[in-house]
């Protein structure tokens, strides 16, 4: 591994999968990439919710939504790497989950994706999608995948 790509989450599962793909990459010297995406769906809510509280003058940019996202993931890693000896870039994303996920892992050459999944029963998946599975399915690289 010399390249990996963790998604972060607010799950405590989340959480302790990017302190493991941390410690990895600690292990082996790889450098480290924290991703967490913000689906288009959350985003119009949260723009939504702002709209009310705020003057109309005001608007909740996607600019603005993706600085929140990679803030985001920069704190959750200061969170759960502060004892290990590793550096990290965070990255912050507005869009379809699964593809920011593969497009990311091939623009940044990273070799390995970790990454929290849903238990979900099969007709789930077929109605809603899994993030996960496009990432298994689609991802050049290994993926490594701990359900909640």
């Amino acid at each position: 591994m010399e390249h990996a790509l963790a998604v972060v989450g607010p799950t405590e599962t989340a959480k302790e999968l990017v302190r493991e793909a941390g410690e990895l990459a600690a292990g082996v010297d790889a450098d480290l990439t924290l991703i967490h995406v913000t689906d288009e769906e959350t985003y119009d809510e949260q723009r939504e919710q702002l709209a009310k509280v705020t003057s109309a003058s005001s608007t909740y940019s996607v600019g603005q939504a993706v600085e929140g996202a990679r803030s985001y993931a920069n704190d959750i890693g200061r969170e759960v790497l502060r004892d290990v000896d590793v550096e990290y870039d965070a990255v912050g994303s507005v869009g379809d989950r699964a593809e920011t996920i593969l497009t990311e892992t091939d623009r940044r050459g990273c070799d390995h994706v970790f990454l929290a999944g849903r238990k979900r029963s099969p007709a789930g998946k077929a109605l809603f999608g899994d993030d996960a599975q496009r990432v298994i399915l689609d991802a050049d690289v290994p993926v490594t995948v701990v359900t909640e």
